[in-house]
């Protein structure tokens, strides 16, 4: 039983959370923590099977999903686009990376008031505002590939005649996909913490607003029940890039490689 579950990956990491659910459920139904402050985790299972039933609950993701999908859309062409640029010119990378460093240190809220006087409350600025978050990391990360690729590679590609495009397609495209990947992966996981911010912008879906409706209700299931759905859209979601980053690196020959 120890063996099969070491060996299966899905197992193995379901059983800390199955058993700080239990934990949690326990203590609750002994009246050690209060209901009022933390439910049980049946009592959130209740609510959004509630919320399933009435068929509020699938629009309210669905929404949610189509403004973290468009934003990192969105944001990962413009991070492609300007970090390719930055990545292969160094007159770019002075131009360009000192203003994009100065905005990266801005708080995900702090551009909530600005979007909002610009673009007003509909999907325009929220989808903007998730654009944001998903650009920053998914740059870094294609910069750094480009500029680490190694100098030797590039000269023996040349040696072999490829140049332009061809040494691009060749050499530096599988040399800094790795960084790619894992800035997608990054800015992802930004992506489904600036839908939240995005969706307090005066929203009337989606998760976000499930959120604030159960503070303005004083309603603790809702808001973990909406957590718990945020965490579990966001590991699925993380699941298939990590699935895509696998397949497409299968020919790394990595320490963990098997």
């Amino acid at each position: 039983m120890w063996k099969k579950l070491r060996t299966h990956p899905v197992l193995l990491g379901s059983l800390l959370p199955i058993l700080l659910l239990a934990a949690w459920e326990i203590l609750s139904r002994a009246g050690v923590i209060p209901a009022y402050q933390l439910p049980a985790p049946s009592a959130i299972l209740s609510t959004i099977i509630t919320y399933l039933q009435d068929g509020t609950l699938q629009d309210h993701v669905l929404l949610t999903v189509y403004r973290l999908f468009i934003g990192f859309i969105i944001g990962t062409a413009a991070a492609i686009l300007l970090g390719t640029l930055v990545g292969y010119s160094e007159l770019a990378e002075r131009f360009f990376d000192p203003l994009i460093q100065a905005f990266r240190s801005i708080p995900s809220l702090a551009w909530v008031p600005l979007f909002i006087l610009w673009m007003g409350i509909g999907e325009t600025s929220k989808v903007t505002l998730i654009a944001v978050g998903v650009f920053f990391p998914v740059y870094l990360n294609i910069v750094d590939g480009i500029r680490g690729v190694d100098r030797k590679l590039i000269e023996v590609g040349r040696m072999y005649g490829l140049d332009g495009v061809a040494l691009v397609r060749r050499i530096i495209l599988p040399a800094s996909l790795p960084s790619f990947l894992t800035g997608l992966r990054s800015g992802l996981g930004l992506g489904w913490m600036f839908v939240v911010a995005a969706e307090i912008m005066g929203a009337s879906q989606g998760l976000g607003y499930l959120l604030i409706l159960g503070q303005n209700t004083y309603a603790p299931d809702v808001i973990i029940a909406s957590i718990f759905l945020f965490a579990l859209l966001g590991k699925l979601t993380d699941w298939v890039l990590k699935l895509i980053q696998k397949r497409s690196l299968h020919w790394q020959d990595t320490a963990l490689a098997k």
